[in-house]
């Protein structure tokens, strides 16, 4: 019975092991499909709350953050059901520039569940919600305090995620943080109808097929519902061909029409940044030719500025020159005046017969070599000529 016990135990932990083993790996994989379908539906439209492949890959990232996830123990030693945001927000702390008080102050945002549905469309639309995912992985004993063994984020699987999340950065959201895809009250269930496709092999056609004509042969009533029944899938088969070329053909006229927008849109750029080229064009000539018009102006100034300077310095040359010459004046003629009084007075009159003296017509040439050039009526004076009476009764005079 021991023996059996422990069998039984080994089998059931076998089992458990493999469940969540499959469940890890059906998260992973829904993950990666709906990352892949999201990407398809942004090449034609924004992704909004309303979009069925952001819903699908919402709930699958919920899943996927409170997978094993442990609960919090209150002082009575009950656990009480913790949400993938009491995670986020103490392992994302460290992200430069992140969001979390902003969503911690956000007010029609109440319970943990709709914080984590308002953290994740905000970092969506930011782009930056593989960076997050990242930062929380490096922080391994925090996440370990948050998840039991076994769960995704603890796994090695966790940096695929990461990885996986990459690809969602190329997308644009736009998403409104008020209304009911915030409430946190009704849990996210995935969708898996999107990702199921069952290929069937050829042995089992062609099977069916021989099955399909026996019946067909044998003519029994019994065959009708089967005929049916295969009808009934022919014409599913068909409906379904023509909604997907109707699709099709569909995304083709959007990319045509959204090719003819950036071909006229490269076209009109194109104009632009030529009309731009041809204005820089002239703006640089415009630019050149005022900087020679600048230049020749410069020279033409320095040339007026130096003949300016030529023309006072000769005019201060000339200045210094007629105060030289003022100053030559007023000192030579006391002068001159001093020493023709004493020629005048110390030289007697001799006899015209004896030694002349130096003559009136001397005495006339050096007057007449004084600066101030003075008349001969001056020279009439008693001091400077005798009178004839006086020479006439002058002793030393005797007539001849």
């Amino acid at each position: 019975m021991a023996s059996l016990g422990a069998g039984l135990r080994v089998i059931c932990r076998r089992a458990a092991g493999r469940s969540a083993a499959v469940e890890r790996r059906n998260l992973l994989t829904v993950c990666r499909f709906s990352v892949k379908t999201l990407l398809d539906r942004s090449c034609f439209e924004t992704i909004d709350d309303g979009a069925q492949e952001f819903v699908n890959f919402v709930s699958i990232l919920e899943q996927i953050l409170s997978h094993r996830l442990k609960g919090q123990t209150t002082w009575f030693g009950y656990e009480s059901p913790r949400s993938f945001w009491d995670y986020l927000k103490s392992a994302c702390s460290k992200v430069p520039h992140n969001c979390i008080r902003s969503i911690e102050s956000m007010e029609n945002v109440r319970s943990s569940r709709a914080k984590g549905r308002a953290w994740i469309r905000v970092v969506l639309m930011e782009k930056r919600l593989s960076e997050y995912i990242s930062s929380a992985l490096k922080d391994s004993k925090n996440t370990r305090r948050f998840y039991e063994d076994g769960a995704i984020l603890l796994g090695e699987e966790a940096g695929l995620l990461a990885d996986t999340l990459i690809g969602i950065n190329t997308i644009d959201f736009s998403f409104c943080l008020k209304g009911e895809s915030l409430d946190g009250s009704c849990p996210a269930v995935i969708d898996y109808t999107p990702y199921l496709k069952f290929t069937q092999n050829v042995d089992s056609i062609s099977s069916d097929e021989e099955e399909m004509r026996t019946l067909g042969s044998s003519g029994s009533e019994s065959s009708t519902p089967d005929k049916m029944a295969t009808a009934a899938s022919i014409f599913t088969e068909q409906s379904n061909l023509v909604s997907k070329c109707k699709r099709f053909e569909q995304k083709y006229r959007m990319v045509i029409e959204q090719k003819g927008y950036l071909e006229e849109l490269v076209r009109l750029r194109e104009a632009q940044l030529s009309e731009a080229v041809s204005h820089n064009k002239a703006l640089q000539q415009r630019l050149a030719d005022t900087h020679l018009s600048h230049t020749l102006e410069k020279e033409q100034l320095e040339f007026i500025v130096l003949e300016l300077q030529d023309q006072l310095k000769s005019f201060q040359s000339l200045q210094q020159l007629s105060a030289d010459m003022s100053v030559s004046q007023t000192s030579l003629v006391p002068s001159h005046a001093r020493s023709l009084e004493a020629r005048l007075s110390g030289t007697p009159w001799h006899h015209p017969g004896k030694e002349e003296t130096p003559s009136l017509r001397g005495l006339c040439g050096s007057l007449t070599s004084v600066a101030s050039y003075k008349s001969l009526g001056s020279l009439k004076s008693s001091e400077c000529l005798a009178s004839p009476a006086a020479e006439i009764s002058s002793p030393g005079f005797t007539p001849s």
